[in-house]
């Protein structure tokens, strides 16, 4: 059997999209052969199926977003300025239309009564990005850019949930400019 040829990339971002605008479940093998030009067999042929291709779009994007994160990090002159051009961004994206929800938050909050497996899978990606998150909150303690008598966990979590947050507040359409100003007050929390 031959195998399909195609631009993986481009077939995982196309797919990451629609997971993240219509979700898993009201994701159609039709609305994947529209988003990514392949039809169901080479679907099926290169990802065995609709789940394994969640499975594929949801490690395209921990790698794709973990590229961006470290690059920003290594550019920035301080870890404080990182996190909060990091919050910028998060900010940018939640007042886009099409596009409010991360991928794996979404498929998490979707699929964790449904399919344990994918939901661990999920689980552990977040976690990993809550540790990176962890890690550079220590840096930021060492540079006396964050208190270091503060937990640089409890500063994660309360991180990760800050953008949780962001992302399912801008659902409800606030005003503009609320969403920068929350975002000011989790850099604010971080640096008392």
């Amino acid at each position: 059997m031959r195998s399909a040829e195609f631009d993986r990339d481009r077939v995982l971002r196309s797919a990451m999209d629609v997971f993240i605008t219509k979700g898993y479940k009201n994701t159609s093998m039709q609305d994947l052969k529209q988003a990514t030009g392949l039809h169901p067999g080479s679907i099926y042929c290169a990802f065995t199926n609709k789940r394994g291709l969640l499975l594929a779009a949801l490690a395209h994007y921990r790698d794709q977003r973990s590229a961006q994160f470290i690059a920003l990090f290594s550019q920035s002159e301080s870890v404080i300025t990182a996190l909060k051009t990091y919050l910028e961004q998060v900010v940018d994206e939640c007042e886009r239309e099409q596009i409010k929800d991360c991928l794996l938050q979404k498929a998490l909050s979707e699929l964790a009564q449904q399919d344990i497996e994918v939901a661990d899978v999920i689980s552990q990606m977040l976690k990993q990005w809550q540790q990176t998150l962890a890690e550079q909150i220590v840096l930021a303690q060492q540079a006396n850019e964050i208190n270091a008598q503060r937990d640089s966990q409890q500063l994660a979590e309360f991180l990760v949930m800050g953008i949780y947050g962001l992302r399912t507040f801008s659902h409800t359409r606030p005003e503009p400019g609320v969403l920068r100003r929350l975002a000011a007050d989790i850099m604010g929390y971080l640096q008392q």
